[in-house]
């Protein structure tokens, strides 16, 4: 392929390449999506309509692995949600925003209750856990010691009127409680499932995601010189010949979902995920471009919002909360169609 001038010499942004020019210079096989901290990729198979079983979970008990101890403990589901919004959502957050966390929290660990009754292939033991895999969880023990006498004092009420007035309520999608995936800011657009996690569900759809601006990394950026960029490249895929003279033509950009984040990229032949070059660089999202500076020797990366986008974003939550949207507003906006109702027998 020519070298794009004097102009892209100066300052390579690798923007959108037409695929089919792509396509014919490299052997192009599509490779499965990998995914670390995510559920829905290893489960595909089961993201057809299934049926939730009559079951009462008001008040339920139920089993979660301590991913810290190794441990599974039975705990009282709201007990278990309070935990969970305050490990996973900033306590100063709006209240609507909070009690959006606290209905998509207990919607997400009743559908992994009811999906894996029997134990989850990566903790047997219980359908859920308290990391990232599934949704961090924090006891009031861990709270108290992670943030003090004065934050309980302030916070914990709060943290739990939010869990008390949403209480049975959950997240339904054709009369069945849905898996309700999260993320801290989307960068301004939510993504589709599909083109995260490959599962194409109808109420993980890309939506708008307004009032992000004041999130600490709705915007970020990562400077490395040429030389540690090359490194850092060919540590992960030593096959891979770039150098400072070839970098311009030895990476290309493939395609990008509708939102603008990087679905693949090819380097020097190679065709990744946007999420490998998350992975290998540890960049908040794979809504990133990559800049040259070749009379400073650098390059920098600028990412756009922070996790995978699919779901609820939780600062466009608080700014849409802040914007006088309440909670069920708030969820019907990142949950495409769903209602918002009490779980019953």
């Amino acid at each position: 392929m020519k070298k794009l001038g004097i102009y892209i010499s100066t300052v390579l942004i690798i923007t959108i390449i037409l695929p089919t020019v792509i396509v014919r210079t490299f052997n192009f096989v599509p490779r499965g999506n990998s995914v670390v901290g995510e559920s829905l990729e290893k489960e595909k198979k089961v993201a057809e309509k299934e049926t939730i079983p009559v079951k009462d979970y008001k008040d339920e008990t139920i089993k979660v692995y301590n991913s810290k101890t190794g441990e599974t403990e039975e705990l009282k589901l709201d007990e278990y949600v309070k935990g969970v919004v305050a490990a996973e959502m900033p306590a100063a957050f709006h209240i609507e925003a909070l009690k959006a966390q606290a209905v998509a929290a207990r919607s997400y660990a009743i559908s992994r209750s009811i999906k894996y009754a029997d134990g989850h292939p990566d903790h047997k033991s219980a359908p859920i856990c308290t990391g990232i895999h599934c949704q961090a969880y924090l006891s009031l023990e861990q709270l108290g010691e992670l943030h003090g006498d004065s934050w309980m004092e302030e916070y914990w009420g709060k943290i739990e009127e939010s869990v008390n007035t949403t209480k049975d309520l959950a997240i339904f999608y054709d009369d069945e409680i849905i898996e309700t995936p999260y993320h801290s800011t989307s960068g301004g657009r939510t993504e589709d499932a599909k083109d995260v996690f490959a599962v194409d569900l109808p109420y993980l759809k890309s939506v708008t995601s307004p009032y992000e601006e004041e999130a600490p990394k709705f915007k970020d950026a990562l400077t490395l010189t040429l030389d540690e960029f090359i490194v850092k490249i060919q540590s992960k895929y030593p096959n891979v010949k770039i150098t400072k003279d070839n970098i311009q033509e030895k990476i290309k950009l493939i395609d990008r979902t509708l939102t603008g984040r990087v679905k693949k990229i090819a380097i020097d032949g190679n065709i990744l995920e946007g999420r490998d070059l998350r992975d290998l660089f540890s960049l908040n999202s794979t809504n990133f471009t990559i800049s040259l500076d070749p009379k400073l020797n650098i390059i920098e990366i600028q990412t756009y919002g922070y996790g995978h986008g699919v779901g609820m974003s939780q600062w466009g939550a608080n700014g849409m909360a802040k914007h006088e949207s309440n909670f069920e507003e708030i969820l019907k906006h990142y949950y495409t169609g769903v209602e918002i109702k009490q779980i019953e027998n």
